[in-house]
């Protein structure tokens, strides 16, 4: 991977079940989750982005508590996932935050359980990563997903996952696992050469 790659969860803005505009909840579950996983693909930042103050300091005293409470001694692993999350308030700061560490303004892939007209597909993204450009941030929604006019601010739309049936309704952290490993994960060496090295 030549290309430095941020995640971004959104509470905001987000349609509910009736295709309404809603600001959803943070849960302590997509906080940790989505840190580990960010952490196993080795992504530069998780960005977790809500307009709520009150949610602000929610996860500003779970991060703090594993990377300087008692939670920092007591499990380091943790500690080390969470060390890529961050809060803020819209996509903009976002923007902001990335261009400055990065030098660069990012591209932003929005993903969705819907197929929209301009959308890319895993291979297509994973190819472009490879390659030498500016950074880039894989947007997820909570509630029902981002909102349609947001998406269509985003340089690209990811392809859905498509599961066996006609059900299509991930988690989030479920959602985020599968599209991390399908852009970024390496090529698996051959199951002889894995047996070899359990044996040195």
């Amino acid at each position: 991977m030549n290309r430095q790659v941020y995640t971004a969860l959104l509470h905001y803005p987000i349609i509910d079940k009736n295709n309404l505009l809603v600001s959803t909840s943070v849960t302590n579950l997509d906080i940790h989750d989505i840190s580990r996983t960010s952490r196993t693909y080795g992504i530069a930042g998780y960005f977790i982005v809500t307009p709520i103050e009150a949610q602000h300091w929610l996860v500003g005293r779970i991060i703090k508590h594993w990377n300087t409470g008692w939670g920092s001694t007591y499990n380091s692993n943790r500690k080390d996932a969470l060390s890529l999350a961050r809060v803020v308030s819209d996509i903009a700061t976002l923007v902001e935050q990335v261009q400055e560490e990065t030098g660069q303004h990012p591209l932003l892939v929005g993903t969705s359980a819907k197929c929209y007209p301009n959308s890319t597909s895993y291979e297509q993204l994973r190819s472009q990563l490879k390659s030498d450009g500016p950074p880039v941030v894989l947007v997820f929604g909570t509630g029902w997903g981002l909102h349609p006019e947001l998406l269509l601010e985003c340089d690209y739309i990811l392809e859905p996952i498509w599961g066996t049936g006609d059900f299509n309704h991930l988690s989030v952290r479920g959602a985020v696992a599968i599209i991390l490993d399908r852009l970024l994960a390496k090529d698996r060496p051959a199951l002889d050469a894995v047996n070899e090295m359990k044996k040195d």
